[in-house]
């Protein structure tokens, strides 16, 4: 059985917070859940999954509008905010249907860009984004002091 991408519904919420915890697996667990309602019912910012039925999540995409996107000359910018691929399931091009997905979206919402990020040392992500086009434009290190 073949996997169906398709925007997220209420019905996915479970399936759906399951994969982010994998792609968080340090955050709590009422970070990763508290605005998944907001999310969903936000005209301005879609989820995709990659189902095989409600119970059946395999992979996820977040996308949303943005102002600015870094290495971007127009405003709004689709923005890829979270996205994974079950481990298992990696390699089938679960992950290119899902930003095909998204970025369908962001056009229709009036972009001509589209942006995403990711940690430094994320190389299966950096590879995945080089392959579908995506193309580095800096990179950044964030500095913390408490006072």
């Amino acid at each position: 059985m073949s996997f169906t991408i398709r925007r997220a519904t209420h019905e996915d919420k479970w399936g759906w917070l399951q994969l982010r915890q994998r792609l968080w697996p340090d955050a709590p667990i009422e970070y990763l859940s508290f605005d998944l309602d907001d999310k969903l019912a936000d005209p301005d910012y879609a989820v995709f999954v990659a189902s095989r039925g409600v119970e059946d999540l395999g992979a996820f995409v977040e996308t949303g509008l943005r102002d600015h996107g870094e290495g971007c000359e127009t405003s709004p910018v689709g923005y890829i905010e979270a996205w994974y691929v079950a481990e298992h399931l990696r390699g089938q091009k679960l992950g290119r249907e899902l930003i095909l997905a998204a970025e369908g979206w962001a056009r229709e919402k009036g972009c001509r860009e589209m942006a995403s990020d990711t940690w430094l040392e994320n190389e299966a992500s950096i590879t995945a984004h080089l392959k579908l086009g995506y193309v580095e434009v800096e990179r950044l290190v964030h500095f913390a002091k408490r006072l």
